[in-house]
């Protein structure tokens, strides 16, 4: 396919998603299905051409005056991507399957293309009725921070030390020039342009020996913020699919015991294999069952229970452009009264002494230090880690990670702007 062809593909598969509200990547592979002609590359690029469209969407539909796909479409790759007129309209040249050729109207507006004085929720190019919440977190600085969440993400792995180490890691993976994270110990990281195709990593050698796993480095942090060490007796509550219940198994070198659950049983189905891959001992999967409580045979003997708790996935955004524009505020008030239950449903399990580390993938004050304040208000007998201390866990990285991420009294939150990360807030609660 040309570049002009896997453009109008892109404006097709923007239509799709906007007229059915439904996820990119089940519109890219419909897409793919009905045009087999297209090739993994061809694929790959119009894959990334939708991604950055959806991440500047806000901000392309008001540089052009017009939020459709085609208009979208136009705007980043003036913004995003940095086209100039005359490269934009070799692109759109009305040949055979490319898009048709470019208007007056539209030449003028790409040539004039400016944020300048446009609301931060357009310069951040997240949904304008979240601009109260991102500024109560972000202040003056909420379009910077939401302009860098609209970015594309690397990919990061977490070496898993039950099975390797970095230099054999990175050995093994030399092909994708994977280099040491920031802050992480465990951590390599791959960087990916727009239009490549995505490392085959779930493929490689590597990995299928549980060598390595796929997991943001902000994602490898919350976890070793945990603490979780030999010997103790830890519960992940809200496991999922057992990203965090890997990585706290590696910290506690598969001694001790570990109980990974969730409320729903589907979400478990691909541990067993994960734990089975990454040479795993010490874990006890726990199935729920109906309504009956599958903990309370550990009520008073835990000391820890981590808490991956359900939320909006606004930390997420770099990897899931198209799921800030579905975002409405009743799935914050939903995600909000979910993570209430978690923590509520961890406090029996705490022994004296034990902890809850209660982790989103938010950026959000009302699911993150408004929750915690909920919480101490109704448990007596919690107190505050406070965040310089959870963060001494990097040793000698600490101090400068502390002088990037954003410190509060309820915990510390990490933003792709400042630790490079997606975005994680981390709270731990001591039970005295």
């Amino acid at each position: 396919m040309t570049p002009a062809a896997r453009i109008a593909g892109a404006i097709e598969v923007l239509a799709d998603i906007e007229t059915k509200r439904r996820p990119a990547a089940e519109a890219l592979k419909d897409w793919g299905q009905m045009h087999r002609f297209a090739g993994s590359g061809d694929r790959a690029a119009i894959a990334g051409l939708v991604y950055d469209a959806l991440r500047r969407k806000s901000s392309s539909a008001y540089v052009m005056d017009d939020a459709a796909p085609r208009a979208v479409m136009l705007g980043m790759l003036r913004l995003e991507r940095g086209y100039d007129v005359d490269a934009i309209a070799g692109l759109f040249d009305g040949s055979r399957f490319a898009p048709a050729p470019l208007s007056d109207d539209e030449r003028g507006k790409l040539a004039a293309a400016s944020l300048g004085g446009a609301p931060a929720h357009v310069r951040g190019d997240y949904p304008d009725w979240l601009d109260a919440s991102f500024a109560a977190v972000f202040g003056e600085a909420r379009a910077e921070e939401g302009a860098v969440l609209a970015s594309r993400a690397p990919l990061d792995l977490r070496v898993n030390l039950i099975k390797a180490d970095h230099d054999r890691a990175s050995a093994e993976l030399a092909e994708y020039n994977p280099e040491v994270t920031s802050w992480s110990p465990f951590g390599l990281r791959i960087s990916v342009h727009a239009d490549a195709k995505s490392p085959a990593i779930q493929a490689d050698p590597a990995f299928i020996k549980g060598h390595v796993e796929i997991q943001d480095e902000g994602s490898q942090l919350a976890a070793l913020f945990s603490g979780a060490a030999p010997g103790e007796q830890v519960v992940d509550l809200c496991a999922g699919a057992g990203g965090k219940t890997l990585a706290l198994a590696a910290m506690m070198d598969n001694r001790g015991q570990l109980y990974a659950t969730d409320t729903d049983k589907r979400r478990l189905a691909p541990i067993h294999a994960r734990l089975e891959r990454a040479g795993v001992r010490n874990v006890q999967v726990r199935t729920p069952r109906g309504a009956a409580e599958i903990l309370d045979d550990l009520f008073g003997k835990i000391d820890l229970v981590l808490i991956d708790a359900p939320c909006t996935g606004t930390g997420s955004w770099r990897r899931n452009p198209d799921a800030k524009w579905r975002l409405r505020p009743g799935a914050l008030e939903q995600r909000r009264k979910d993570q209430a239950a978690a923590l509520d449903r961890a406090v029996p399990l705490v022994k004296p002494g034990g902890r809850i580390v209660y982790i989103t993938c938010s950026v959000l004050e009302e699911e993150n230090g408004a929750q915690i304040r909920d919480f101490l208000a109704r448990h007596e007998g919690f107190t505050l880690v406070r965040p310089e201390e959870v963060a001494s866990a990097l040793g000698e990285r600490s101090y400068l990670f502390r002088k990037a991420a954003m410190l509060t009294e309820t915990g510390l939150l990490m933003t792709p702007r400042r630790t490079g990360t997606d975005g994680f807030f981390v709270s731990v609660m001591r039970r005295s």
